[in-house]
């Protein structure tokens, strides 16, 4: 089961009370039906692919409204994993649209009626609807982290938007393959998302998930920075080597003061070393403190004098 499903599941068992029943109701009937006109009047065919969210609307139907419900389950052409769960409600269609929020003497409309989304907990579960409607998440184990809900239309999309603003979740639009998409790609929102839609254990698994693989992501840039200044290191070390090289092939190691001196040797002991590991050993046998920028000082002199050397032989 993919990881979109765990959380409509866990979302589909949530028990809704009053309004908010309406409300989560109002998103997954305009989502997943169509109306159809016949002589025996209007029919709402409610189809979808999730069995889970098929149950959830079935039962909300039933204790809201009691009506007859003629259920279906036919599979898609050419893809036999993938089934059908439709019902169809002949009586009082117009009735529960009308109560949902949903329709006018005009026909469907893009978007519910306000009183259906008054209080943030009819929004929530406006937007738990939604979700369970047209609602996808990837893994929090793949690379990227997004989140996103299908639109019947452009106006719903910017409702939807809406609602997510008033919890401080900001989603953008996009257009794909004629579908009007919202998506949110911040992880920390993306969470915010679910915990907002009450999927507490996808929240939990999303989470744990995420931190260890953000954790395992910082552990591997600091490996790689560790590995750079490893290599900067050895690089700096050899050419301060060279530079000695040089100063001893024109006897001039000799020639300079003590403490300069003292850090080709302190080099020449300990070719592979750092300027803080050099600093170090040079505090326990001397007993002098040198910082690290003190010792690079100290090589640049040796580099700078290193070069007038190459200079002259020129």
């Amino acid at each position: 089961m993919s990881f979109a499903a765990e959380v409509k599941q866990e979302v589909a068992q949530k028990i809704m009370e009053g309004n908010d029943i309406r409300a989560e109701l109002s998103a997954l009937i305009q989502m997943t039906s169509s109306l159809s006109l016949s002589s025996r009047g209007m029919t709402l065919l409610v189809s979808l692919e999730n069995a889970a969210v098929s149950r959830t609307i079935y039962r909300l139907v039933k204790e809201r409204y009691g009506v007859e419900i003629s259920l279906f389950v036919k599979r898609k052409m050419n893809l036999r994993k993938n089934r059908i769960y439709g019902m169809r409600i002949m009586s009082a269609a117009p009735k529960i649209l009308e109560d949902l929020g949903i329709y006018s003497t005009r026909g469907l409309l893009d978007k519910p009626l306000a009183k259906i989304v008054q209080t943030n907990n009819n929004a929530r579960a406006y937007l738990a609807g939604a979700f369970m409607a047209g609602g996808s998440i990837n893994s929090p184990e793949k690379s990227s982290y997004h989140l996103e809900i299908t639109a019947t239309s452009e106006e719903h999309a910017l409702f939807m938007a809406s609602l997510l603003e008033r919890f401080n979740i900001h989603a953008k639009i996009t257009t794909r393959r004629k579908k009007v998409i919202l998506y949110v790609k911040s992880a920390e929102k993306i969470a915010d998302f679910l915990r907002l839609i009450e999927a507490d254990q996808a929240v939990l698994k999303f989470e744990n998930i995420r931190i260890s693989r953000d954790f395992s992501n910082s552990l591997q840039r600091m490996n790689n920075m560790d590995l750079a200044n490893e290599v900067k290191a050895v690089a700096a070390a050899s050419g301060q080597l060279e530079d000695i090289r040089i100063l001893e092939e024109n006897q001039r190691v000799e020639t300079l003061d003590r403490k300069l001196q003292d850090i080709i040797a302190l080099r020449k002991a300990n070719p592979e070393a750092s300027l803080m590991e050099l600093c170090g050993i040079y505090e326990r046998q001397t007993g002098e403190i040198v910082s690290k920028s003190g010792m690079k000082h100290r090589f640049v002199k040796l580099h700078e004098l290193a070069m007038k050397e190459v200079k002259q032989d020129e």
